[in-house]
C-alpha cells in the first residue's frame, strides 16, 4: 500500500512561482512511475507531468512545458513540481499519484494524494 500526502499549494499572482510535493508512506516510492494531475473546476482531470522509476525520463503537457518541472527525490520518497511563470488559467487542485506505467491517463495510475489547491490571481 502507498500513502501520498501533498503540500505546497497557495495563492501566488500571475508570474509567480510555487513548489507543491508529494511525500509517500508504504512502499518505496522508486518503486512506482509518478505523475503530477490537475483538475480545474467543471473541468476535467489532466495530466500535468511524469517521470519515470529513475527521474531521467520526463514528459509535460504543452500547457506547461517549459514552466513546470517535475522531479523525484527516492532516497527521501518525495516528488517535487516546480511551477514557474504562473498564469491564472493554471488555478487548480494538483494531485500526485503513482502508478506501475507512464501514461496521460489517470486511470493507468493506482494511488492518489488528497490534492492541495494552487490559485493564481491576476
Amino acid at each position: 500500500q502507498v500513502q501520498l500526502v501533498e503540500s505546497g499549494g497557495g495563492l501566488v499572482q500571475a508570474g509567480g512561482s510555487l513548489r507543491p510535493f508529494c511525500a509517500r508512506s508504504g512502499r518505496l516510492l522508486g518503486t512506482y512511475v509518478m505523475g503530477w494531475f490537475r483538475q480545474a473546476p467543471g473541468e476535467e482531470r489532466e495530466l500535468v507531468a511524469h517521470i519515470s522509476r529513475s527521474g531521467s525520463s520526463t514528459y509535460y503537457a504543452v500547457s506547461v512545458k517549459g514552466r513546470f518541472t517535475i522531479s523525484r527525490d527516492n532516497a527521501n520518497n518525495t516528488v517535487y513540481l516546480q511551477m514557474n511563470s504562473l498564469k491564472p488559467e493554471d488555478t487548480a487542485v494538483y494531485y500526485c499519484a503513482a502508478g506501475r506505467i507512464a501514461s496521460m491517463s489517470g486511470s493507468e495510475y493506482e494511488y492518489w494524494g488528497q490534492g492541495t489547491q494552487v490559485t493564481v490571481s491576476s
